[in-house]
């Protein structure tokens, strides 16, 4: 699709803003962006007028739970967690995504076009996330890439899942040792493999083992879920005993380690922050954590964990960060940017920059104000979700219809 957004107060996130700039999609992709005199836009290209309104990419939600936790469905829609088998790496979000889920919708509506799905953690490996943009017929449709990385829970839920049936791992030694046990397993596949293709013999493959050697190679992250410090000392352990790129996630007591994590350049999807101290383990959840880990020189992205918060408010999560003390300069980069670059996608989605998908945003001002809204979403070039002042509503486009052919 070709788009032309003009005379917009254009923030690309990567690099100044443009008071007066155009952003150009071709084909699905960002063509050029530059102030509105400097891009030549072809003929028979349609343009919006974007004065007085804000251009964004749009954000990038790190972690959540779109179309696999349905909204208002209940145990038909609730294909979170596989939690009848400690190790589900053999797992995949990408197969239990309902693209009619109502928080895609949501997602348009808050100006989060991208998102990245994961698995609950109710299990110690809890399987293969992926990530989607938030409008498609299907979720093949959808798809920016899969796997994206590998799901992992330590704490409260596992050990939860699993005493409750009176099995393995029932405490915090037990999760920690299936996780060990997953990883010393693929070492051995790994060298077995090796070995039988060395030799040119057949050679019986297995699924989950077959993920996970590709953590060890550090071709995928690790999402560790995590949060009270003892489970994120645990987290960093298990990652310098096998070598690969463990991402913290949700991290609560993330900033009481903060120099620990810097140190070993970890990464934390923050999040989510609008809830009460539910469990135990969340009960030092703040607002300031994000702005005390990237002081410390931590990366930080911000997420909802959809459907915990509602997956349009993941801008207002960091406004109130900014107001408990994370820099107004960094804080749209935890919404776009960094979970993009955390998670592999900066080729695909996180900033406005020629080449990346026309994924585009227009804003009433600055999001980080509350009252501004998402105007206009477009996903690679297609507009796909409109607000209408006259009815104060939001619509989106139904991706299951097509214009007729024309003769």
């Amino acid at each position: 699709m070709n788009i032309a957004i003009t005379s917009g107060y254009v923030v690309p996130v990567e690099g100044q803003p443009i008071d007066g700039g155009t952003v150009l999609v071709v084909d699905g992709k960002i063509a050029a962006v530059g102030p509105d005199a400097s891009v030549a836009v072809p003929a028979g290209t349609p343009v919006v007028d974007a004065a007085g309104a804000w251009v964004l990419p749009g954000f990038v939600e790190a972690h959540g739970h779109l179309g696999v936790h349905e909204e208002a469905e209940g145990w038909a829609g609730q294909d979170t967690n596989e939690m009848t088998d400690p190790n589900g790496a053999r797992m995949r979000a990408l197969d239990a995504i309902n693209p009619a889920d109502a928080g895609f919708a949501d997602a348009l509506a808050g100006g989060v076009t991208s998102a990245v799905i994961k698995p609950g953690s109710g299990n110690p490996v809890g399987g293969q996330t992926v990530a989607v943009k938030c409008w498609g017929r299907s979720v093949d449709d959808m798809l920016i890439r899969q796997p994206v990385s590998v799901k992992s829970a330590l704490g409260e839920n596992p050990k939860r899942v699993y005493g409750d049936k009176k099995q393995l791992p029932s405490t915090r030694q037990g999760v920690a040792a299936v996780i060990r046990d997953a990883f010393t397993r693929a070492q051995d596949y790994l060298t077995r493999r090796e070995h039988a293709a060395a030799e040119g013999k057949p050679f019986e493959r297995d699924a989950g083992l077959e993920v996970l050697v590709r953590v060890l190679g550090q071709e995928l992250p690790w999402c560790q879920h995590t949060h009270r410090a003892d489970d994120i000392a645990t987290a960093l352990r298990l990652a310098d005993e096998f070598g690969y790129r463990v991402v913290i996630n949700h991290g609560t007591e993330a900033h009481l380690l903060a120099d620990e994590i810097a140190r070993r350049d970890v990464p934390v999807i923050a999040g989510p922050l609008f809830t009460t101290r539910t469990k135990v383990e969340v009960r030092q959840r703040t607002l300031a954590n994000p702005g005390i880990l990237t002081r410390a020189g931590v990366k930080v992205a911000i997420t909802t964990d959809h459907p915990v918060v509602p997956i349009n408010f993941l801008v207002h999560q960091v406004t109130l960060c900014v107001k408990e003390g994370l820099d107004r300069g960094t804080a749209l980069r935890t919404i776009t940017t960094n979970p993009a670059e955390i998670l592999g996608l900066d080729d695909r989605v996180g900033s406005l920059r020629p080449g990346l998908d026309g994924d585009v945003v227009i804003w009433s001002g600055d999001p980080l104000d509350v009252m501004s809204r998402a105007l206009r979403v477009f996903v690679e070039g297609r507009e796909v979700y409109r607000w209408h002042e006259g009815t104060r509503s939001g619509s989106v486009v139904d991706p299951y219809y097509r214009e007729p052919a024309t003769a």
